[in-house]
């Protein structure tokens, strides 16, 4: 989706959590994992250290609860492990403007500059020059999700990312230099005690600015401020999950170095980046209380933003199933971080639900822009900014789902490869690029012979198939393993039809399987049969989705 499609989507439709496709092309990178570890010491792999852990839909799993199922079983929640982005994409901005539009309203000069090392530079006396008494960051997302859930039953879904109307706000329109009256920074300076709203400034006050904005433009400083108060909140998290579990020394001592790597993976990168993002937005609302270039900080941040956040989020699979196996099998490290959980400063909130809020908040920073952009005049200047800022944050998203999917889709191919077995036929090495598993399940096979004596008997016989993008295995399966019997290449060499069943005497759930040729060279038919109708519709659909695909390509 690009930019003039946002516009218009952002005026006209309500906003909502972002949508993960899996239609969105996936970019495949590397993905040597055992190169994470240390193979001189004899380290296993993370496949062998952690066997079929769940990973599917793991961006939706955490994006929708707060902490994680340790169960093994459960229903996939989040190549490079720690891996960093495209260099070449690190070189440009979102649309190669965004730079120069801040130098055109002086604002680069102002912002924050990157250090080559963000973890050895993570300031540990920081401090925001706004907000101290403020909530850790889960609490203030449970209390976001309740407001909106109220806002939703008073007022209906399209009220849903518009701030809650407050008293006072129903005021005349006034004149531009009026209402962009800049207070100076001292002035801003006095509201350190911690305002959760832009109404409370002490200097919004003083300069009767609820007086002279419309409701309209009111709301929108109310949003553009909650991006503020809420990134100091997460930030506040953060130096939580850093500062007190990640740099517990006796919390290390109870973990391997890899263990820690992986349980941890860039935290401290990603507290880095937060901190400086903060401290400019800090800088702006000091410079002009009314607030306009968001988006412009937004993008000037975004290939740090992605740079940090790609890594860590594709790594989530991998700290649920090191934080599901230590639980389990070490009983120093439960001890120890039981006694860590129960420190005030982590308010009752458990390592799990620090671990999880970089994705929560990516995903947040978009709502809330969403919200700002919806409360934005066309015509104005922030309108462009804030729309490529949505449209750079989408694509941070879009890039998590992607190598999350690409490494459920490795993980898949890597652990079918150990179970299955070609035997005596001519073997095809499962681990491919760009091949992924479609679909997988036990059909029987129906075997039709003619008898002198009895007409045609029929028999039946077990058959796995393995459907991938570009490959159908057809498989005897034994005690977790498979046994290649026969293979095509899919979808060219797949195809299937439909049988009058009834006429033939067979089950209504059977179908005819063709493969011209398999991998004898030769065409073999086979008429399998499904457990129920449903299943069969399933297969069938899945046996020629790629095909009909192929043909409106070709």
């Amino acid at each position: 989706m690009d930019c003039k499609h946002l516009k218009s989507k952002f005026r006209d439709c309500d906003n909502g959590l972002p949508v993960f496709s899996e239609k969105s092309s996936v970019e495949t990178t590397s993905v040597e994992m055992d190169t994470c570890l240390n193979v001189e010491r004899g380290e296993p792999s993370m496949f062998e250290m952690f066997g079929a852990a769940g990973i599917g839909a793991a961006l939706q799993s955490v994006a929708h609860s707060a902490t994680w199922s340790l169960k093994r079983d459960a229903c996939f929640p989040q190549h490079r492990l720690f891996a960093v982005p495209d260099p070449h994409s690190d070189n440009q901005s979102h649309d190669g403007s965004s730079s120069q539009h801040l130098e055109k309203k002086g604002l680069s000069r102002d912002l924050t500059e990157e250090p080559r090392d963000v973890a050895e530079t993570l300031n540990e006396n920081f401090e925001s020059n706004f907000f101290q008494n403020i909530p850790l960051y889960q609490e203030y997302l449970l209390k976001s999700v309740k407001a909106d859930l109220q806002r939703v039953h008073q007022t209906g879904l399209s009220d849903l990312v518009a701030s809650q109307c407050l008293p006072g706000l129903q005021s005349p329109p006034c004149s531009p230099r009026t209402a962009r009256a800049s207070p100076s920074r001292t002035r801003v300076l006095e509201d350190k005690a911690a305002c959760s709203l832009w109404r409370e400034l002490h200097v919004v006050k003083e300069q009767g600015l609820l007086g002279v904005l419309t409701s309209k433009e009111v709301r929108r400083q109310e949003t553009m401020f909650e991006l503020l108060t809420s990134e100091a909140s997460y930030l506040k998290s953060l130096r939580v999950a850093v500062n007190h579990f990640q740099c517990s020394k006796e919390l290390q001592n109870t973990l391997s170095s890899v263990e820690h790597h992986i349980l941890f993976s860039n935290l401290r990168s990603v507290c880095g980046v937060s901190e400086r993002f903060l401290l400019d937005l800090e800088r702006h609302l000091q410079e002009n209380v009314v607030m306009s270039e968001v988006g412009d900080i937004v993008l000037h941040h975004q290939l740090k933003l992605r740079k940090v956040y790609v890594p860590y989020v594709t790594n989530m699979m991998y700290q649920e199933a090191m934080i599901s196996k230590l639980m389990q099998k070490n009983q120093r490290f439960v001890c120890i971080l039981h006694k860590l959980e129960k420190d005030a400063k982590c308010q009752r909130q458990t390592l799990k639900s620090f671990l999880v809020l970089p994705f929560q908040r990516i995903t947040r920073v978009k709502l809330i822009l969403e919200a700002t952009l919806k409360l934005t005049d066309p015509d104005e200047s922030s309108f462009g900014p804030l729309t490529k800022a949505i449209c750079a944050l989408h694509e941070i998203v879009n890039k998590c789902n992607q190598n999350v999917l690409c490494m459920k889709r490795t993980e898949e191919l890597v652990l079918l490869e150990k179970v299955v077995d070609f035997g005596r036929i001519k073997a095809v090495p499962l681990i491919s690029h760009g091949r992924y598993l479609i679909h997988e399940g036990q059909l029987r096979q129906t075997d039709v012979r003619s008898c002198p004596s009895e007409g045609s008997v029929v028999s039946f016989s077990e058959v796995y198939l393995h459907l991938f993008n570009d490959l159908l295995l057809l498989s005897i399966q034994k005690e977790g393993h498979f046994t290649v019997q026969d293979y095509a290449w899919f979808p060219c060499n797949v195809h299937t039809e439909d049988l009058k069943a009834h006429v033939l005497g067979l089950p209504a759930e059977s179908f005819l399987l063709h493969l011209t040729p398999s991998h004898t060279g030769s065409a073999t038919a086979l008429i399998l049969v499904a457990s129920t109708r449903t299943e069969k519709e399933v297969w069938v659909n899945a046996l020629n989705s790629h095909r009909d695909e192929q043909t409106q390509v070709s």
